[in-house]
C-alpha cells in the first residue's frame, strides 16, 4: 500500500487541459513562518549590513526582515526570506501622524534577520501574536549602508508604516558578494514568489 507522502508526491493537477507535477511536502517552506508575497508592513533603518544572516552581502539597496517571516533564527543560517526582492513603499509615519509625504518607494533585496530579541518594538511578530507593536505583520529594516535608507525615508522620518509588494530581483540594481560561510544563500532571488521556496526556512517560527 502506497504512503499517504508518496501519493501526494505522486499527485498531479490537470489544470487547461496540462498536468502539472504537484509539489512533495518536503519542497515547500515549513516551521510555522508567515510568509506573504504582499501586504502591509512597518519600516525603520540599521547600519551594519557587511555580516548579514543570509550569508552573503549585496552592493545595492539591501533590508533585514523581520524573524517571523525571515524563516530561520539567530545563528541557524539564512530563511526563505534570503534574497527574495520587495518593493516597499511608504505611506504614514506613526510618530507623525498628521505628515503627508512626500513619500517614496524602493526596491530591495533581503539579505539579514531582524530577531525578535532586542527587537520586540519592531520585530516581534510571533505565531501566537502576529502583529508587532504597531499593528503590522512584517517590519523591513532598511540597510543605511547601501543606500536604501536614504533613498525610502523623507528628511527628519526614520520611521514608517507602508505597503510591500515581492517583485522579481531584476527590478533590484546591485550585485551579490561572496559567500561568508557554509549554507550561505540568497536562492529567493531565483525562485518564484512566496510560497515557492528558495533557500529554505530553519528550525521553527518563534512563539
Amino acid at each position: 500500500m502506497k504512503s499517504l507522502r508518496s501519493t501526494i508526491g505522486l499527485a498531479v493537477l490537470v489544470v487547461s487541459g496540462l498536468a502539472l507535477a504537484a509539489p512533495n511536502l518536503e519542497e515547500r517552506a515549513t516551521g510555522g513562518y508567515v510568509q506573504n508575497p504582499s501586504g502591509t508592513a512597518s519600516f525603520t533603518m540599521y547600519s551594519g549590513c557587511g555580516s548579514p544572516a543570509c550569508g552573503i552581502s549585496a552592493s545595492g539597496f539591501t533590508a533585514a526582515i523581520s524573524q517571523l517571516a525571515f524563516g530561520s533564527s539567530p545563528g541557524a543560517g539564512a530563511g526563505d526570506a534570503c534574497g527574495r526582492c520587495f518593493a516597499l513603499t511608504g505611506s504614514a509615519d506613526p510618530y507623525s501622524p498628521a505628515f503627508t509625504g512626500p513619500f517614496h518607494s524602493v526596491v530591495v533585496k533581503v539579505t539579514d534577520m531582524c530577531p525578535v530579541q532586542g527587537n520586540q518594538q519592531w520585530c516581534g511578530q510571533t505565531t501566537s501574536d502576529q502583529k508587532n507593536q504597531f499593528n503590522e505583520p512584517v517590519h523591513f529594516d532598511l540597510c543605511e549602508d547601501t543606500g536604501a535608507a536614504a533613498t525610502f525615508f523623507p528628511t527628519g522620518h526614520d520611521a514608517l508604516t507602508g505597503t510591500f509588494t515581492e517583485v522579481s530581483c531584476s527590478e533590484w540594481s546591485g550585485g551579490d558578494g561572496a559567500p561568508q560561510f557554509t549554507g550561505a544563500c540568497l536562492e529567493g532571488e531565483s525562485a518564484g514568489f512566496w510560497p515557492s521556496v528558495g533557500c529554505g526556512n530553519k528550525g521553527t517560527a518563534p512563539s
